[in-house]
């Protein structure tokens, strides 16, 4: 569904406000009779919060009395297991989704019961197919029965459906305790281009489908609880780090911090991936192919941040990410530069007509920059972000986009809510350790030291360590690896 700029939502400019007043009716005591002095009002208070802790406790308590404001549709199950070591079994997650993602050998816990809630939200446009409901907005909220007070909300990496973080993140923050709420972004696959009516709209709707979804998945936990959460903290990789950024530039008040990981960078000036990728698209076949040629084409593709080093992820990345990344964004915030053609041609050669290995942001429209400005960072989070992202990314090099954010964030005058850590041997997707356990290290130990230690900046006022450059634990093997990542340096 493309949403008209600078417009509110019909949902968020009635109905939801409306919603989330009766849920705040419903929690609050009528005063039917007045009563008069300290002890009663203190008997009163402690006779309601034993009444409500006894209401709100139990195998899937209230399961019948929460319902997600704004779903068109939801459906409620009552689990023994809401971590993948169950719900892969019961059908309440896609192994597809997260397929990738992390290494083969992550621990799955379990021990986590509780209500699974899987719905939409009114929307147009038809890509998500899980459920056979053929119907994008899809969220999932999971309710543990043993909470910790907390919420994590969680937009998807690349443009996958909402259980592509179970692995990742779900699986580790409902086993400490947190409810866990995640958008499919309002649309999916690999033409979410094709969702709206202007450049740059199917990303807006990321946008709004995370703040939608975090304004909604406050009540229902409310409901569930008898009790809003007393903090509420979102995460998310590639895309879903990007997320994180605007919604704490953006929406503050919803949220209590964040953690970005490896987050998307879009700003109008650049840099941008529509910057670098035509780049490697240009200078990687003639580094493949070997000759005379070969060292000044590696030259480029340093130049164009992808850095030294990184010289072994390269094939994979060009065989599988780098011209289709370059092709479907593009085609997302520049569709006239291959005219009636969509997301251009593959592995097209320089010279082409409407080749993407050609592209030249620098000399495109003004109206090309202005499709970038509407979804753009700008650096001014208001609540305290944990960035990280592996020194080895050769899908977002860090040098065109963490490294970039780090320094607008400070620019903005918020360097004072921001900590960045750069883990060195990491890359985009954890899977490729497994391929390259000499080489590379996996960040998903590194994301859970940074949202550890943003819990105990929030609840304790510990602040994180300095930003760094997190370096490779000397003579840690696979197994040291995999469990720990220091964010101070030292084990």
């Amino acid at each position: 569904m493309r949403l008209a700029r600078g417009s509110t939502p019909r949902l968020w400019s009635r109905g939801a406000p409306a919603a989330l007043a009766l849920t705040a009716l419903a929690l609050t005591s009528s005063p039917a009779t007045a009563t008069t002095g300290a002890a009663a009002t203190a008997a009163a208070t402690a006779t309601t919060a034993s009444a409500a802790a006894a209401v709100a406790t139990g195998h899937c308590a209230r399961l019948a009395r929460v319902r997600v404001p704004g779903a068109e549709r939801q459906r409620a199950a009552c689990l023994t297991e809401l971590t993948t070591a169950g719900t892969v079994a019961s059908g309440h997650t896609d192994p597809a989704d997260w397929a990738g993602l992390t290494p083969k050998d992550l621990t799955v816990p379990r021990g986590v019961p509780g209500i699974q809630i899987d719905g939409y939200f009114p929307d147009t446009s038809t890509t998500n197919t899980n459920h056979g409901w053929n119907h994008d907005a899809q969220f999932v909220l999971r309710l543990p029965d043993r909470w910790n007070g907390g919420l994590v909300v969680a937009g998807t990496p690349g443009n996958r459906e909402q259980y592509a973080n179970d692995r990742a993140i779900a699986d580790w923050v409902l086993a400490r305790g947190y409810a866990y709420a995640a958008t499919d972004k309002g649309n999916t696959g690999l033409a979410f281009h094709r969702d709206g009516s202007a450049p740059g709209d199917a990303i807006a709707e990321w946008n709004h489908r995370l703040t939608q979804l975090t304004r909604a998945a406050r009540a229902a936990v409310a409901q569930r609880y008898l009790r809003p959460p007393s903090r509420t903290l979102a995460t998310g990789m590639s895309n879903g780090g990007y997320l994180v950024r605007w919604q704490l530039e953006n929406h503050p008040e919803l949220y209590d911090g964040g953690v970005d990981w490896e987050g998307t960078l879009w700003r109008a000036d650049g840099p941008t991936l529509l910057h670098f990728l035509p780049q490697a698209l240009r200078a990687y076949p003639r580094y493949a192919a070997g000759g005379e040629d070969a060292e000044r084409a590696r030259a480029a593709l340093h130049a164009a941040g992808f850095p030294a080093g990184s010289e072994f992820l390269w094939p994979y990345h060009h065989q599988v990410y780098w011209d289709l990344t370059q092709r479907v964004y593009r085609e997302e915030l520049d569709p006239g530069y291959d005219g009636a053609a969509e997301a251009g041609t593959p592995y097209c050669a320089p010279g082409t007509p409407g080749c993407d290995a050609d592209y030249d942001y620098a000399a495109r429209p003004d109206e090309v920059r202005r499709a970038v400005a509407e979804i753009a960072l700008t650096g001014r989070i208001g609540k305290p972000l944990i960035t990280l992202h592996g020194t080895l990314d050769v899908l977002l090099p860090i040098g065109r986009d963490s490294d970039v954010y780090a320094r607008m964030v400070d620019d903005a005058g918020r360097g004072r809510l921001h900590r960045y850590y750069r883990i060195e041997d990491g890359t985009h997707t954890d899977a490729l350790v497994d391929a390259f356990p000499d080489r590379l290290r996996p960040l998903t130990p590194c994301h859970r030291s940074a949202f550890t230690a943003l819990e105990n900046w929030l609840t304790q006022g510990h602040r994180p360590p300095a930003s760094r450059t997190v370096t490779r634990p000397a003579g840690a093997d696979a197994v040291d690896l995999l469990t720990s990542c220091a964010l101070s340096g030292r084990r």
